[in-house]
């Protein structure tokens, strides 16, 4: 464990070097890990647990699309594959990975199977922060604890497979055991975390949402739109409009910003690049600090959390999230996307 500067704070960081592998299983050594769910984050961490040798069972619903998933993936009925039940039951360490809206479902049978000693594991804290709202509220006596990838599923499962890993947020909500911290650190390089570093629930929860709504998806989606919408208003043909405002961005800028950051980037491009960057960037900070701010507060008074158990619970939220999907999926440059990304050199 090292306390690290991150620009001119001090953080506490876990790494691969500090928190080996056989360290990690050492510590695991006598628990029955049930991962809870195989949507989204179950799959990844399941099998990368399973691929570095870690006592892993599934619980899922059977007869279930997610059941037959885990059985082409490879996990066997009655073998490591069982119902929540049988497998919180079995389980000394559960890893409650469905949605937030299934765990809230769900809670009450989990519930009756957190016999004292246990631990329990989120991969969000949103549960446990908003359990006003969702009556998740974890009994006394057991071990409850945090491990949050940053990335999707598919990420966390690819980058393990080439070697590499995705950095990982953990906290401990509570330490009935006096190991907590050792059992999420465990768990977290476990299921392939490249570096961990230190959070609670709470913050966790506030950045993942603001992050989803803002930069990673909503805002950026938005600009998107914006920039294209302009572009072709003015003329600009729809290959055009998409290249100069989607394809540059993720196969040339977002890579090398990756690699490099964006202080890198602005001195490596043109000047006629860096003198406009240089002149917009405070004004587009500008128009849109006020909407972060204020997603923000959304977040931390509970109002976002509202407003995603509130749709969740309407009996017609699939076919009405499908069909604002499907108006997303048809607009001009998502179509325009799809004959480009066609066209890519091989």
């Amino acid at each position: 464990m090292s306390k690290l500067k991150f620009a001119f704070t001090e953080e506490t960081v876990v790494t691969r070097e500090e928190f080996s592998l056989e360290k990690a299983k050492n510590a695991l050594k006598n628990e029955v890990i049930a991962v809870i769910g195989y949507g989204v984050q179950g799959p990844a961490q399941a099998l990368n647990l399973k691929d570095n040798g870690f006592n892993v069972i599934i619980g899922q619903r059977e007869n279930s699309a997610s059941w037959d998933k885990a059985v082409a993936d490879g996990w066997v009925p009655k073998k490591d594959l069982f119902s929540i039940e049988e497998a919180c039951q079995k389980a000394s360490f559960i890893s409650y990975l469905l949605s937030d809206a299934a765990q809230m479902q769900l809670w009450s049978t989990v519930r009756e199977y957190l016999s004292p000693g246990k631990t329990l594991c989120f991969s969000h804290g949103f549960s446990v922060t908003y359990s006003d709202k969702t009556g998740v509220v974890p009994p006394a006596g057991i071990d409850v604890i945090l491990v949050a990838p940053k990335g999707s599923g598919r990420s966390v499962r690819t980058l393990f497979k080439e070697g590499k890993g995705i950095n990982s947020s953990y906290a401990v909500h509570q330490d009935a055991s006096k190991r907590a911290e050792e059992k999420a650190l465990a768990y977290g390089i476990g299921v392939g975390s490249g570096y961990l570093f230190q959070t609670n629930f709470k913050h966790e929860v506030y950045s993942d949402l603001c992050g989803e709504r803002g930069v990673l998806m909503g805002a950026l989606a938005g600009i998107i739109a914006a920039q294209y919408e302009v572009l072709r208003e003015n003329g600009h043909s729809p290959s055009e409009a998409f290249n100069e405002t989607v394809e540059e961005l993720t196969q040339s800028l977002v890579p090398l910003i990756s690699e490099n950051g964006m202080d890198w980037m602005f001195k490596n491009c043109s000047t006629t690049a860096q003198r406009g960057a240089l002149d917009w960037m405070p004004r587009f900070k500008k128009a849109t600090l006020p909407v972060f701010n204020s997603l923000y507060k959304s977040v931390a008074t509970g109002e976002e959390a509202r407003i995603v158990i509130s749709a969740n619970s309407k009996t017609d939220y699939k076919e009405s999230l499908d069909k604002e999907l499907e108006k997303l999926h048809n607009e001009e440059i998502w179509q325009v996307g799809q004959t480009v990304r066609k066209l890519r050199p091989k």
